[in-house]
């Protein structure tokens, strides 16, 4: 398998040069800057597909390539590397990385399962609350990295004898696959829950002219998400793997004992969750703030920079110069992310400048009788379906500027494709390689790859439909 892997990422590492080469030097189409940059975009897809290079490292490529092609200046070719868009993101982390730091995200998951009771039901309806929830804020593989020994810990109190019946197995696999679910679901509902999210708003800023602000997107976020959850906890527990399970016993004392090992809410876990309201308040009630002060001052970006630098400067203990964050713990940071950030949206622009997403929309526009559900349907399912198999911000970063080329030239709201088609990025249910979550939770022995499949494919549909609903229903109300 690794050997196989590795002839993929060689054929991958010459291939992307050589189509870009081919593209070059055998086209002799007058659209001469068209072709300089879908050469560049075959070469950066053949090594993202292929992982032959680091994806930030490909993802650097527009900046050296478009000025060399002529498409941009340097100044032109770097900017959207500093899009404010990647520092919303980067404070977001930084805001994660506090909560992280001082396991506030822990108790705060151990007390949601704590007052859901300790059926079987209940413990999962728990679980899957605390990993939405806290997925929504920090990172996806982070919360499924935390709430995996948490699961596995009440998992071990069924076993006697390291047996379980086929209820008590039903349960150990509805547990495992709601935390990866959940975890996958939950980073939907915040711009800054996922990457996906935020290549998408830096797209539509740049492309479209459309700035989606952090109180908008939860309007959409929120309801689609808690749908889909709703759907998939009551898929998992009712219809796939009803384990019937009314208590499991030892459940609250196990969760008491690890509550009490974090001790009482420390000065820390105050001042952090101090810094968290008040960013999220400024987040959601930006419009409000700025149009009392008669200026805006309030940006999502500012917002997000302004509690990232507050989890740097806010003293714990002044005395001893000690802070709620060291500038050591950025190095947890995913620095790779934001320049993928940066390489998707210089890209996109080249696209835009040579009149690669125009071309899309017109070619669209002379073949297509497609009504907006029908179309709205196949994006959806198309993207969701792809997300099984790579990388969804590699996927997401390739595919919005076609998306709204096709918009464009069909007449269209771009936003009533992009936002379906964005979450749908996010809702890989199918495959241990889909997304880490799944992955991380395939490896605690209790899933069948069947199993995941059998659920997968149930809930791909589901949220494809639902997905629907939100673009011709939720997207009109709010943009």
């Amino acid at each position: 398998m690794n050997r196989i892997f590795s002839l993929s990422k060689v054929i991958g590492f010459v291939l992307g040069p050589l189509l870009f080469g081919g593209v070059l030097f055998l086209n002799e189409s007058p659209d001469v800057e068209i072709w300089k940059v879908i050469a560049l975009a075959l070469w950066m897809i053949t090594w993202w597909i292929t992982e032959a290079a680091p994806i930030p490292v490909t993802a650097l490529l527009p900046l050296v390539m478009l000025p060399y092609l002529g498409i941009f200046t340097v100044a032109e070719s770097t900017a959207p590397y500093a899009s404010p868009i990647i520092f919303l993101f980067m404070g977001g982390f930084m805001i994660a990385l506090g909560l992280e730091k001082h396991n506030l995200h822990q108790r705060i998951a151990l007390n949601l399962i704590r007052i859901t009771g300790t059926s079987g039901n209940g413990i999962i309806l728990g679980f899957m609350l605390s990993t939405a929830l806290l997925s929504m804020w920090i990172s996806n593989t982070a919360t499924a990295v935390m709430m995996l020994p948490i699961a596995t810990s009440v998992v071990r109190l069924l076993m006697k004898e390291d047996k379980m019946n086929a209820s008590e197995k039903r349960f150990a696999l509805g547990l495992m696959l709601s935390i990866a679910y959940a975890a996958n679901i939950g980073g939907t509902m915040t711009i800054i829950g996922t990457p996906p999210n935020v290549v998408m708003t830096g797209y539509l800023k740049e492309l479209v002219d459309f700035e989606m602000a952090f109180g908008q997107w939860l309007l959409i976020g929120m309801p689609a998400g808690v749908v889909i959850l709703s759907s998939t906890y009551l898929l998992v527990t009712r219809v796939l793997f009803a384990n019937g399970i009314r208590e499991i016993e030892g459940s609250s004392a196990l969760i008491r004992k690890k509550l009490e090992s974090l001790g009482p809410i420390s000065r820390e876990e105050k001042l952090v969750t101090f810094v968290f309201t008040i960013t999220a308040l400024c987040w959601v009630f930006k419009p409000q703030v700025n149009a009392l002060i008669g200026v805006p001052v309030l940006s999502d970006a500012t917002t997000a920079m302004a509690g990232g630098i507050l989890m740097f400067i806010m003293p714990v203990d002044i005395t001893k110069s000690k802070f709620l964050m060291k500038w050591e713990d950025t190095a947890r940071l995913p620095w790779g992310i934001l320049i993928l950030f940066g390489g998707g949206m210089c890209l996109a622009k080249g696209m835009e400048r040579s009149g690669i997403i125009q071309a899309i929309g017109a070619y669209v526009a002379e073949r297509s009788d497609l009504g907006l559900f029908t179309l709205i349907a196949i994006v959806t399912a198309l993207v969701l379906f792809m997300t099984e198999l790579m990388s969804n911000v590699a996927l997401v970063t390739i595919f919005i500027p076609v998306i709204i080329g096709v918009a464009n030239g069909l007449d269209i709201n771009p936003l009533y494709l992009v936002i379906p088609s964005t979450i749908a990025s996010s809702c890989a249910f199918m495959m241990p390689i889909s997304t880490p979550p799944n992955a991380i939770v395939f490896a605690s022995g209790h899933i069948r790859m069947k199993d995941m499949m059998r659920a997968g494919i149930l809930l791909n549909i589901l949220s494809v439909i639902i997905l629907v609903i939100v673009g011709m229903v939720i997207v009109p109300l709010v943009v």
